[in-house]
């Protein structure tokens, strides 16, 4: 007899969702952005930071960060080509339909942040899963004292979403720097890692939520040059994507130290989840 209750069950059925609107951003590895329609029932509610388990027929699913609009618009996700599932979806094309089940996990703070410097530091495509606080913090943009997306990539040719961090940077009540570790020729802006950003200041650290999402290390380095500002562990949060597969917490493949990443996660207080990055075997 099955142990999965009805609830959980219906958890674990993919909806059906038709790829309405491609984008490619980045050529290799591949980054693709999907803005999908519901083709069994309504569009889909979820706050920033939520992820959704992403299906293909006949190969399988990945969790994937939703990365649109969590107040107006299209379900949207944007998806790097880092396994044999993700690469098989990169060769989608609009008018192809998935599966689409979720949406899962806890969400960034963005209530917490209202009246304080908003902080946002991303590294490489984990601008994606945070791109959602950017828009709700650019519409409702009063409800906020500074708002500072501090963004890091590798090279000049991996920055996502160009055109509109370059919309942001136009934005008089936006302060957007975005740096990189290696330069290339017709690269101006700033070379080096993203803490060197942070190091600038620019926030009140005592008066500031800050959200951090990307490589674990530039997180947790991240984390050290809020805190060497002044901030405390309580208002930085970050956003811990690792080896999820069910979504539901059954198979334990995120399991980090007492937390399942998919169930209790992906968003994660800094004081909570930090004694366990970085620990070998977990």
């Amino acid at each position: 007899m099955s142990t999965v209750s009805p609830a959980t069950q219906s958890a674990m059925v993919p909806q059906r969702w038709r790829i309405a609107g491609l984008t490619r951003e980045l050529p290799e590895p591949a980054v693709f952005t999907w803005e999908l329609e519901p083709l069994d029932g309504d569009a889909m509610t979820y706050l920033p930071g939520q992820f959704n388990m992403v299906y293909q027929h006949g190969l399988g699913e990945v969790p994937i960060s939703i990365s649109g609009d969590a107040d107006s618009g299209p379900l949207v996700h944007t998806i790097r080509a880092a396994g044999a599932v993700t690469r098989r979806m990169a060769a989608l094309s609009a008018g192809d339909v998935i599966g689409v089940r979720g949406p899962y996990g806890s969400a960034w703070p963005v209530a917490q942040a209202q009246g304080r410097d908003l902080v946002i530091v991303a590294g490489g495509i984990g601008l994606a899963p945070l791109r959602p606080v950017i828009y709700h913090a650019a519409r409702f943009r009063d409800r906020f004292r500074r708002v500072v997306i501090l963004y890091g990539t590798r090279r000049p040719g991996d920055i996502l979403y160009r055109g509109e961090l370059e919309a942001w940077s136009g934005r008089l009540d936006l302060d957007v720097a975005v740096t990189v570790d290696r330069s290339a020729p017709g690269w101006y802006g700033d070379v080096g890692v993203v803490t060197r950003l942070i190091d600038r200041g620019g926030f009140d650290p005592e008066q500031s939520v800050a959200m951090l999402c990307g490589p674990e290390v530039m997180m947790r380095f991240a984390a050290t040059a809020l805190r060497r500002q002044g901030m405390p562990e309580t208002a930085i949060w970050l956003s811990m994507e690792r080896n999820m597969h069910c979504a539901v917490g059954f198979c334990g493949h995120c399991q980090l130290g007492p937390y399942f990443i998919c169930r209790d996660g992906p968003v994660f207080r800094l004081d909570r989840i930090e004694p366990y990055m970085g620990v070998r075997e977990l």
